[in-house]
Parts: structure tokens; sequence; C-alpha cells
């Protein structure tokens, strides 16, 4: 991996260096109205170039951190979700105790159920 990025950051140098070579004219550049400078085509892309590379390393901190602040966020959402969802639990546990209890005090269903069929069964037919 190492030879691969010597031979990248080579071949962008070369390529620097011939590109320079080869735009030594100059360029006349306005900034503002009344403002203007003259540059050699090849030391103005530079610049300018180096320019957009630091627009895009401020842009990439910049998402890093976004996404930090998010991440913090999401994992304070998390926790209070966690500490919801063992609470909904615990009233699970005390509610399914409390109907046991009440089933316990129930009269047990084969009883009625068998009182109400020997009743029905008395009916005659004439």
């Amino acid at each position: 991996m190492r030879q691969l990025n010597f031979l990248l950051i080579f071949s962008f140098a070369l390529a620097m260096v011939m590109f320079t070579l080869e735009n030594t004219a100059s360029t006349t550049v306005h900034f503002l109205p009344g403002v203007s400078s003259t540059l050699p085509l090849a030391v103005l892309l530079l610049v300018v170039g180096g320019i957009g590379a630091t627009a895009a390393w401020i842009f990439a901190v910049w998402t890093g951190v976004v996404k930090k602040v998010e991440t913090l966020q999401d994992e304070g959402e998390r926790e209070a979700q966690q500490v919801r969802i063992r609470e909904l639990e615990n009233d699970l546990q005390r509610y399914r105790a409390t109907v046991d209890a009440q089933l316990g005090l129930l009269p047990a269903a084969g009883e009625s159920s068998g009182k109400a069929g020997s009743e029905t069964v008395a009916v005659t037919v004439e």
C-alpha cells in the first residue's frame, strides 16, 4: 500500500512540475472592480487548487462535527428509550402478577360450566 501511495504522490508531483513548466504565461486576474493582479497561469491554478482543497477539508471537518453531534444526541435518545423500556417491562411484570393473583381468587371455570350444562339437559321434548 505504501508503494501505491508513493506512486500516486510521485505521479501527481511530476504532473504538477510539467504543468508549471508548460504554463509560464502571465495572466491578469480581476478580484474586484479596480483590484487586479498579474500571475503566471501555473501559480494561479496552484493557488486556486489550494484554496479549493482547503475549502473541501473545512467542509469535511464540519461534516464530521455535525455527525458527532448527531451521534451524541442519538445516544441520549437511545438511553431514554432503554429507560422507558425497562419501566414498561416492570409495569408488565406487576400487571401479570396482579392478574395471576386475581385469577386465583375466581372460582374454577369447570364448576360453573358443569352446572349450566346439567340445567340445559333437563329440558324434555313431547
